[in-house]
Parts: structure tokens; sequence; C-alpha cells
């Protein structure tokens, strides 16, 4: 396979990969693009390479901007701003589980706690119903949320050695 197709093949994966998790398909694209390219690359190059509109490479530049994944840089000389993405798989680990945390964990605390404190007779079914599945998610998500944490502050080494114990 020539070094083009692979690239490509890629490209189009991680967009798979990143639909599949619940990513904009351009925004895991434009993240792909960047992650293999070895400069930084204007809106315009991306836009030339992923055949996608301005408005769309902006987009979602920013948006992976706002995620961590991709910084902005200035060349000397140039007009244009060009991107590059952080290539440290780790790092890109840790902080995707940063914003998930942020955008995901933080929202569903904030709304369970609200309605944890539900008021009604408990000895009605639907109460119980409702108290047990609440208390059931607030703990799963507490969990979540310990374990990410943990993620957020470890060491690639301490996390890998941990991850490998558990699969003995």
């Amino acid at each position: 396979m020539q070094l083009d197709q692979a690239k490509e093949k890629f490209i189009q994966t991680w967009g798979t990969l990143g639909s599949n998790w619940g990513i904009n398909r351009t925004m895991a694209q434009v993240h792909a693009l960047l992650l293999v390219s070895p400069e930084p690359l204007s809106a315009e190059d991306i836009m030339e390479q992923l055949t996608i509109s301005r408005g769309n490479a902006n987009m979602n530049i920013r948006a992976l901007i706002d995620w961590g994944l991709v910084y902005k840089e200035l060349k000397s000389g140039e007009r244009r701003e060009f991107f590059s993405a952080e290539k440290d798989m780790w790092k890109v680990f840790k902080q995707i589980a940063k914003e998930r945390r942020k955008r995901e964990l933080e929202p569903i605390f904030k709304v369970l706690n609200d309605i944890s404190q539900v008021e009604g007779d408990p000895k009605d079914p639907n109460y119980q119903a409702f108290v047990q599945s609440i208390g059931g998610i607030q703990k799963f998500a507490g969990q979540a949320d310990d374990f990410l944490s943990k993620v957020i502050k470890a060491d690639e080494h301490w996390f890998f050695n941990t991850l490998l114990r558990f699969m003995k």
C-alpha cells in the first residue's frame, strides 16, 4: 500500500471511529490528518486535503482546539494560522478523558443531585424504583468519575501496569 493510500485509509477509519465514539466524523478526520502531518497545516491545507468547506474546516478546527487536541501555531512571515495536533497519544487519551468527564459526567451529576432529593411515599413501588435506579446511576457515575480522575492524574506507565494486572 502506498503512503497516500495508507494515509487516506487512516483518516477515513479515524473518522468512523470518532463517529462511533459520538464525535463528528469530520472533526475526527481533521484530527487524524493533523496527527499524521509532519508540519502544521493551514485551514486551506485541511480544506484541500479533506475536500471540505471553509466553514466545516474552521468549525472542526475550533472544536478540536476547545477539546485541547489541536494547537494554533503562527509562522513568521505568514498571515495564515497553522494548526498541529498533540502527537503524544497518552496526552491525547488523558485530554479526551478530561473533556468527556467535563462534558458528560459533570452535567449528569448536577441533574442526579437535583432529582435525588425527590419526595414521595417510601412504600410506593414507583418511588422505590425511581430512588433505586437513581442511586445505582449515582454510584456508577461516581465510580466512573473516580476512575477518570485517576487516569487524568496518572502516569502512563502506572496506568498500563495497572491495566495489565487486571487482565491477568
